[in-house]
């Protein structure tokens, strides 16, 4: 088994070479050992049941991947349930459905076809990640010699997707209006879900890249901004109210309003702050580092508590879940809830993004359009071997600035600030600028530049 494949907060190696059937195996007999360990003197209401959850993604070798995995974590004597081809966040919806231990989604989340992987969460959807377990799961799976075993465990089949639905509508508020949403599904998991769940309101879809066919028309990553091209040109040519674009397994989103632009997802988590601060009056909200201060400025205008975050989804989902906060966003496209177990979700984000543009009235570049009074850089990356070197560096060279180490260095100052950060598998640091004028930005991008970019 190829020790790379496990990363900070997930497993995901290129299929068959770097992860395959016999490394599917291994991992579920240690997914199963690890997660059913934990219920060792667990108490609540009544005993957390030692089953666990299996679903799987749309790509062409998921399927053989799953029952692989389940064949391992049927060899410890785990039962389990598989729940078919699913979006992600129904993983974190199955596992407490059902009361499990923890549960394994197959995918490879938003990257290119040749790729596969797992999700691992624990009991209650908590994230198995390289802090809280991934690690024991990796030792584990690498001490396996074989990938023999009597499988004592049971399988379950189900089908979820009408109670899913259930859930993920009852976020939906009853005065929804009729509108037109464009959505592109990146030949995902959004393909399926959405129509399953949104197919009977007063809604049109323009549907893009619904179909399963192995590939993907576009890299299923909507963060990258050329992956919006057709959805862009398809809200402008039908005259939407605004368009989507889903990753691969459906759990991140990017949204473009009605004129075809881009919406940061900040700008969409600060959009989101007076919708949700209404119901909640006085309620935390969590936030991602690199997010514009905007955000920070809507949750203190609209009376909430802001608390910041370091990057990823296992370190967002734990802050929400510390801080019982009642939503939180990330740069990423993720998007968290208290009240979705914790955990993040595409669908149940389109559901409040209908409600917020329902009931404002005004196409959704208004809303978004008073937002907009920083200018930023984006992430950029840039080669660095030593990144800890680099890092001390800028604090020493903006040491008259606010500074601080959450991730990375974040230096501030009245009228601009940076975040630098590194890479956990590369040698590369991730820069993200914000100012007040696009002179700044420009200023201030060229001069630390200058100060990454190391020789060749």
């Amino acid at each position: 088994m190829d020790p790379t494949i496990f990363k900070t907060d997930e497993i995901t190696g290129v299929y068959p070479d770097r992860l395959n059937e016999e490394d599917a195996w291994k991992i579920g007999c240690a997914t199963a050992r690890f997660l059913r360990s934990l219920l060792r003197g667990y108490e609540r209401g009544q005993a957390a049941s030692q089953s666990l959850c299996v679903g799987r993604d749309m790509r062409t070798h998921s399927e053989a991947i799953a029952k692989a995995l389940i064949k391992g974590m049927n060899s410890t004597g785990a039962n389990v349930i598989d729940i078919g081809m699913i979006d992600t966040p129904q993983m974190y919806f199955a596992i407490n459905h059902f009361g499990t231990c923890g549960g394994v989604q197959v995918t490879a989340s938003h990257t290119p076809a040749k790729y596969n992987g797992f999700k691992i969460s624990g009991l209650d959807a908590k994230p198995i990640s390289g802090d809280t377990g991934l690690k024991d799961i990796e030792h584990i799976a690498m001490a396996l010699l074989h990938t023999k075993g009597k499988a004592t465990g049971s399988i379950e089949s189900r089908d979820l997707t009408a109670e899913y639905k259930k859930h993920v509508l009852k976020f939906l508020r009853s005065n929804v209006k009729k509108m037109k949403i464009a959505i592109d599904a990146s030949n995902g998991m959004a393909g399926k879900m959405v129509p399953a769940i949104f197919g009977k309101l007063p809604i049109e879809i323009i549907e893009l890249n619904f179909e399963h066919t192995g590939k993907f028309k576009h890299e299923p990553n909507p963060l990258i901004e050329s992956n919006l091209a057709e959805l862009k040109k398809a809200v402008k040519k039908n005259k939407c109210d605004f368009g989507v674009c889903f990753d691969g397994d459906a759990d991140r989103l990017m949204m473009i309003d009605e004129k075809g632009n881009t919406i940061g997802c900040d700008l969409m988590t600060a959009m989101m702050v007076p919708y949700f601060l209404e119901k909640e009056p006085k309620s935390k909200v969590v936030y991602d580092l690199r997010s514009s201060r905007v955000v920070v400025e809507e949750i203190i205008k609209h009376g909430g508590t802001p608390r910041r975050e370091r990057v990823g989804h296992a370190y967002m989902k734990k802050a929400l879940r510390d801080s019982h906060s009642v939503f939180g966003g990330e740069l990423s496209g993720h998007f968290y809830y208290r009240d979705n177990f914790y955990s993040d979700s595409g669908m149940i984000t389109l559901v409040h993004v209908i409600n917020i543009v329902s009931e404002a009235n005004i196409p959704i570049s208004e809303l978004i359009s008073p937002l907009r009074r920083y200018h930023n850089s984006g992430e950029m990356n840039f080669t660095v071997e030593n990144k800890q070197a680099k890092m001390d560096e800028l604090a020493r060279r903006y040491s008259d600035g606010q500074i601080d180490h959450l991730d990375g260095v974040t230096i501030s100052y009245k009228d601009w600030w940076f975040n630098c950060r590194p890479s956990n598998t590369e040698p590369l640091l991730r820069l993200n600028i914000e100012a007040k004028s696009k002179e700044l930005l420009d200023e201030k991008l060229s001069e630390m530049t200058g100060q990454l970019s190391e020789p060749e």
